[in-house]
Formats: C-alpha cells, structure tokens, sequence
C-alpha cells in the first residue's frame, strides 16, 4: 500500500510559478509510474502530466506543454511538479497518482489507469 501526500500548493497571480512536490510512502516508489492530475469545481479529474518509473519518460497534456515539468527524485521517494506561467484555468485541486508498473517507459494519461492516489492540494490562479 502506498501513501501519497501533496504539498506546495497556493494562491498565486496569473503569471507566477509553483513546484508541487508529492511524498511517497508504503513501497519501494522507484517500481512506480507517477501521474498528476487535476480537478477543478464541477469538473471531471483530468490527466496533467506522467513520468515513468525511471523518469526518462514524460507524457504532457497539451494545455501545460511547454510551461509544467514534472520530475522525480527516487533516493527522496517523491515527484515534482514546476509549474510556470499559471493561468487561472490552471486552478484546480492538483493530485499525484502511482501505478505499480513493469515497464521501464509507461507514462499514463487516464485516471483509471492508476492505482493509488493522493488527497491533493490547491491551486489556485487570480487574474
């Protein structure tokens, strides 16, 4: 069973920068492929960002293309993600999500797809 916990989360103005970080306990994270997502007021959770068990893999939802990184450092058992140039449409409760996986490459997209989640933080972006 594994723990996640995020944090990093805020209020910030458009234009500005966070670095979500999401903490793993519970199991050995290096056999785990991570996700973010996001979910913002009546809206479906939607896929973000993933990184494969490795990191050297990446998948980027278009919408953050160029202005997200997500990261992963194994030996501190957590992942990272530097968001720059926020827009208010990027205001949502941010999740990371892990998936036990065999495959060095598997990044995935959809919210089935992982197995354990986190509680999420907030984000939110005035105008």
């Amino acid at each position: 069973q594994v723990q996640l916990v995020e944090s990093g989360g805020g209020l910030v103005q458009a234009g500005d920068s966070l670095k979500l970080s999401c903490a793993a306990s519970g199991g050995t994270f290096s056999r785990y492929a991570m996700g973010w997502f996001r979910q913002a007021p009546g809206k479906e959770r939607e896929f973000v960002v993933s990184i494969s068990k490795s990191g050297g893999s990446t998948n980027y939802a278009d919408s953050v293309k160029g202005r997200f990184t997500i990261s992963r450092d194994n030996a501190k058992n957590t992942v990272y993600l530097q968001m720059n140039a926020l827009k208010p449409e990027d205001t949502a409760v941010y999740h990371c999500a892990a998936r036990p996986v065999f495959g060095t490459a598997w990044v995935g997209v959809r919210v089935d797809e992982y197995t354990y989640w986190g509680q999420g933080t907030q984000v939110t972006v005035s105008s």
